[in-house]
């Protein structure tokens, strides 16, 4: 998290600066100097808000990525099948990642995982919430198999992600993340569901 609160105004000419360098340069191109002359805030203005580039770029992502639970929450709200809740979860999830490049391509391809892993904001609390809601909703209506954990549904989860969006990009963003939806769904939910 940054040092201090950043100002609206200070992440709007910041963010999409730094995803567009660091979802465009690998990870250790992209230096402080570069990033003031990109944005025009001073190097001192930045150094206040963050102690340095790796501390700047996981606060935005955490930042961004906070916005997919908020539209997750939202959207599975008076959904009653747990199936419908966890596609919706993954279109949410998907359709961020469509219309935030950057925020993909950063968070999944460029920044060094050790170092973002060692971060209280790469854990997501709010997805684990959420999951675990929708697991233990699906398992009270008879949905989910009984010895289905949240934990594994989580894994799952993660692993359809990481999986579609590193094929996304190893193939040249081509197509939509959630396009893939339907490649991978069925057997998700014949893993947590037994049917």
């Amino acid at each position: 998290m940054p040092e201090t609160q950043v100002p609206e105004k200070i992440k709007e000419r910041l963010y999409p600066v730094v995803l567009d360098l660091f979802s465009s340069q690998d990870f250790h191109q992209v230096n402080m100097r570069e990033i003031s002359r990109r944005t025009g805030l001073s190097s001192s203005t930045l150094y206040r808000y963050y102690r340095s580039k790796e501390a700047m770029v996981f606060a935005i992502l955490e930042d961004k990525i906070s916005l997919i639970s908020d539209g997750v929450q939202e959207h599975i709200k008076g959904l009653e099948s747990a199936r419908e809740m966890i596609r919706k979860s993954f279109w949410i999830t998907f359709d961020f990642y469509d219309n935030n490049p950057g925020v993909a391509v950063t968070a999944f391809i460029t920044v060094p995982m050790r170092t973002w892993m060692q971060t209280p904001g790469y854990r997501s609390e709010s997805t684990k919430d959420i999951i675990t809601q929708i697991i233990e909703h699906g398992k009270a209506r008879g949905e989910i198999l009984p010895d289905v954990t949240a934990s594994q549904a989580l894994d799952l989860y993660y692993m359809f992600c990481y999986r579609q969006i590193h094929k996304w990009y190893f193939h040249g963003r081509k197509w939509k993340l959630v396009d893939a939806i339907p490649r991978f769904f069925d057997l998700f939910w014949r893993a947590v569901s037994g049917d």
